[in-house]
Parts: structure tokens; sequence; C-alpha cells
């Protein structure tokens, strides 16, 4: 994983760490918020929403 600085928002708990966002050390979110939207036309599940403010992370 990269070497990086990650400012933690605490308001933001995430554990998908292909995102750029996410601070590596623990499972938050470095943005100061974020988007959640859906690509469901009728969303009745978690699994029909989506953080619209994800950037993958080039784990090369």
């Amino acid at each position: 994983m990269e070497n990086r600085q990650c400012e933690v928002n605490e308001c933001i708990k995430c554990t998908v760490d292909q995102c750029i966002h996410h601070c590596d050390e623990v499972d938050y979110c470095s943005l100061p918020s974020i988007l959640v939207g859906t690509h469901d036309s009728n969303p009745k599940m978690e699994q029909s929403t989506d953080c619209m403010s994800f950037d993958a992370r080039n784990l090369e």
C-alpha cells in the first residue's frame, strides 16, 4: 500500500481500502463529506446504495 498522510474524518467510517480517500491504518475516510447515491431506481436495501465520492486507488 501507499505510504501517505491521511487526515482522518471521524464522522465518516469506511472499510473500502481500494479507495484513495481511505485512511490505511484505520477504517475512516479522509474527505470532509461524501455523496451517497444509488444505482437502483427504487432502492430498498443497503446494497442498492453507493458512495459517489469513491475514487479508485492505484494499487500498482
